[in-house]
């Protein structure tokens, strides 16, 4: 990747602060996301008198062709939004519920302790397309045809395969050769990897989309009547029949080295549908934060906000030890709870009010000392939570379970693994229109190493199921039509009672890290979005992964090799356990606002992928 350093300049706006490119700023819409095609596809839905809401599933549907290495029809999104015609912040609930087959009992007889990180017996529900046929008939304005042609166009014709694409390919090409043919046959044309730049085509994915455009339209009606047919086409027709088929008939190797047939079927789908819920909220400063409930990771950043709110930031360096010391460790501390507490509210109650109340983070933040914590340390509240057991990494090393053999395998999640890893397994965007219509959205799962094509759709399932635990008790265990706790991170936030800021990262456990991040250079240093964005990062990887094989790093602390190592030196002598990375490597976050008229936007140069746009 080109050294980015040599081309940033000063901007007018924060002297201190240094950019990459402007703020994106207009008073028409404005549109970014974690591809420059699906940025492009946004903004010409506005353009053509769409809202932020037919923009939000046409980019969505876009991502799923251009990015297949990070998300596909077979995963899950949240997402957030505003509504002018509403005038409140509503949550969609995207994410999938683990099938009626999905017991403990049936894991367990298969001899499996974890969920595998690939393969069929992952799969939950998946959740994206019912949800976005929802936000385009609630919320939306514009036809199925309209806002699904981008993304047939550019599956049927071709668009240049990402060098990160192009990499996770061969990573799992040996994967796909020997275990995968399915898989093999729409990614290793001639059994060859694609080169970087290859207009790339999934002519079977262009014709699943199609055939449920035409079915749509067969039978007449308004737009409503289209897409509820279409609906039918994919949770009761014949998306979900080849799906029931597939996971009934194959043996897939996983992760635990062994086959393994699926537990999904069409009955699954037939039953489940997206639902709105309120968000949960917390007030810092000026601002009213809102994001998922604890069926997602969600309220880790709400969580860190209410310890953060006793410490004073104003004017710390936001690449200085102190700022970033104090966030780490409140990070810790909110992660921790997650791991305790944090589970599909459906099935057991989370004690969100107190994990969010001031007498409980007062008591919290007094463990956040000049030393960094080594150690897990979850609140107590009586009558919650669960113990968590570590797997630390140098025991699965030991256990021949390294990560050259966890790579080759397609799992983890690798947007935020070291050095050799894979890359991504999520997108992300935000949108804000004229009108003042706004959404933050993450889709993810069903990418393209998390299971075999299914060769009558030309996509493959998720593997969202692996965030599940396999102990009976623990509020996130497997249990058929739960929940599992995603790590997908929406989020927006008002400003003075107003709808103001719409943001999010891919990146697993350290989409909250980041999104926290860019809020507190926000607030805090008085950045705008593009040097809130672009300025150095870090992620901690001290917790236990959401995602198999469910290591933990106790102390360590992952940072941009842009943070000056005056700062690096010192946050090793207070205790962490500091990892220097690349210098532009951490998140690939968005970001958009509306202020009164005015419309700005920002995009992660990290990647050289995402871009903003807008007038």
């Amino acid at each position: 990747m080109p050294d980015l350093s040599k081309r940033l300049f000063m901007t007018n706006i924060n002297p201190n602060a240094f950019t990459t490119r402007p703020e994106i700023e207009g008073t028409f819409g404005v549109v970014t996301t974690t591809h420059w095609i699906a940025t492009a596809v946004g903004m010409g839905i506005l353009e053509r008198g769409g809202n932020a809401f037919d923009a939000a599933v046409a980019t969505a549907f876009t991502l799923q062709v251009v990015e297949p290495h990070l998300n596909g029809p077979g995963g899950d999104v949240p997402a957030i939004l505003y509504d002018v015609r509403h005038g409140k912040p509503e949550v969609i609930c995207g994410q999938g519920v683990a099938p009626a087959g999905a017991t403990i009992a049936h894991y367990r007889r298969e001899g499996l302790d974890l969920v595998p990180g690939t393969g069929l017996l992952a799969a939950v529900v998946p959740g994206t397309f019912e949800t976005w046929m929802l936000l385009l008939r609630d919320y939306g304005t514009m036809s199925l045809a309209e806002v699904l042609a981008p993304a047939i166009g550019y599956a049927q014709n071709g668009y240049p395969l990402l060098e990160r694409a192009n990499a996770t390919i061969a990573t799992v090409a040996a994967l796909f050769r020997e275990h995968w043919p399915t898989s093999a046959a729409v990614y290793l044309p001639n059994n060859e990897v694609p080169p970087t730049g290859l207009l790339f085509t999934n002519k079977t994915f262009a014709a699943t989309y199609s055939r449920i455009v035409k079915e749509a339209e067969s039978g007449g009606g308004d737009r409503v009547a289209l897409i509820e047919r279409a609906r039918k086409a994919w949770s009761q027709g014949f998306v979900a029949e080849a799906i029931d088929r597939f996971c009934r008939t194959q043996e897939i190797m996983d992760t635990s080295g062994k086959r393994h047939r699926g537990v999904l079927t069409a009955e699954d789908m037939a039953r489940w549908t997206p639902h709105i819920e309120a968000p949960l909220t917390y007030d810092y400063k000026n601002y009213t934060v809102c994001k998922t409930g604890p069926w997602g990771q969600g309220p880790v950043t709400l969580q860190q906000l209410a310890l953060l709110k006793g410490f004073d930031l104003d004017g710390l360096d936001p690449v200085g030890p102190d700022f970033i010391h104090v966030i780490v460790e409140c990070s810790k501390l909110a992660y921790a709870d997650r791991e305790v507490f944090y589970g599909d509210p459906d099935f057991v109650e989370v004690p969100m009010a107190t994990l969010l109340s001031e007498a409980y983070n007062s008591e919290r933040r007094k463990l956040v000392t000049g030393e960094a914590s080594l150690e897990q340390r979850p609140g107590s509240i009586a009558g919650f939570g669960a113990v968590v057991k570590l797997r630390r990494e140098a025991g699965l090393a030991a256990a021949g379970a390294g990560e050259p053999t966890v790579g080759a395998l397609g799992a983890g999640e690798p947007t935020v693994g070291r050095m050799g890893a894979m890359r991504g397994d999520t997108v992300h965007f935000d949108i804000v229109d004229k009108a003042g219509n706004m959404i933050s959205a993450t889709p993810s799962g069903g990418w393209l190493h998390s299971s075999p094509v299914i060769p009558e759709l030309g996509f493959c399932l998720g593997t969202r199921a692996q965030m599940f635990w396999l102990e009976e008790g623990h509020p996130a265990a497997l249990a058929p039509g739960k929940r599992p706790r995603t790590t997908l991170s929406p989020t927006l936030a008002l400003r003075d009672g107003e709808p103001y800021l719409a943001w999010g990262s891919p990146g697993g456990d350290g989409q909250d890290q980041w999104i926290t991040q860019l809020f507190m250079r926000h607030v805090h240093a008085g950045m705008n979005l593009q040097e809130s964005i672009d300025a150095p990062a870090w992620h901690s990887e001290h917790f236990p992964s959401s995602f198999w094989p469910r290591t933990a790093r106790p102390g360590v602390l992952v940072v941009e090799g842009r943070v000056p190592k005056k700062t690096v030196d010192e946050l090793k002598r207070r205790g962490h356990k500091v990892e220097v990375g690349p210098d532009w490597s951490e998140g690939r976050l968005t970001a958009a606002s509306r202020d009164g008229r005015r419309r700005r936007a920002a995009a992660n140069a990290r990647g050289m992928q995402g871009y903003a746009a807008g007038r």
